[in-house]
């Protein structure tokens, strides 16, 4: 068993508690049970997660708009487990959605693992995804520090040139400096 499935199994089992559902859920092979269960009325949320992730990592893409609506959760654990599970899915669409969730101001409290997918994707829509994250994080008093550390390891990791003006923006940050000066090294110089 891989490491996200044990720790979301193992989260999964304390929260249905001594469910023979959860024994089910866990145990079948069969990919259009599980997607008729993801769509079932009165699921609880830790049976959709189950299912949403079992799909996704499958590459069934019927799992989609629940792994996007788990990414943009409120618990940090279930935003992981469905980004990795997206990351896995093959579905075209998690680019634009993990962008769409990153660059939204009102859920920026949310944002740290739609722009780790973006990276981990390296799609077209990450750079500038990250970008604009990251240069809104750049007000002077922005709580969310994470989220701006994780644009700029993230552009680093991506090395796009693009990324220069407002990662020299992030060397006025003290909480950000030494990691915009890690990756402004990871870019392509100029003229090379």
């Amino acid at each position: 068993m891989d490491e996200a499935l044990r720790s979301l199994t193992e989260r999964v089992r304390a929260e249905a508690g001594a469910s023979t559902e959860y024994d089910r859920l866990l145990a079948t092979d069969d990919l259009d049970g599980l997607a008729a269960e993801l769509s079932a009325p009165g699921q609880p949320l830790w049976a959709r997660e189950l299912v949403a992730f079992r799909l996704g990592v499958a590459g069934d893409r019927r799992a989609f708009e629940a792994l996007v609506l788990l990414l943009n959760h409120r618990d940090p654990q279930r935003c992981a487990s469905a980004a990795y599970a997206l990351a896995r899915l093959g579905d075209s669409r998690t680019a634009r959605a993990a962008a769409a969730l990153a660059t939204n101001e009102l859920r920026v409290a949310y944002a740290l693992h739609p722009i780790r997918l973006l990276v981990e994707l390296r799609a077209p829509e990450a750079v500038p995804a990250l970008i604009t994250t990251l240069g809104r994080r750049l007000r002077p008093h922005d709580p969310y520090r994470r989220v701006a550390l994780a644009c700029v390891e993230g552009l680093g990791a991506l090395g796009d040139p693009r990324a220069r003006l407002v990662l020299n923006e992030a060397l006025a940050h003290p909480a950000l400096a030494e990691a915009a000066v890690h990756a402004l090294a990871r870019l392509p110089r100029d003229g090379v």
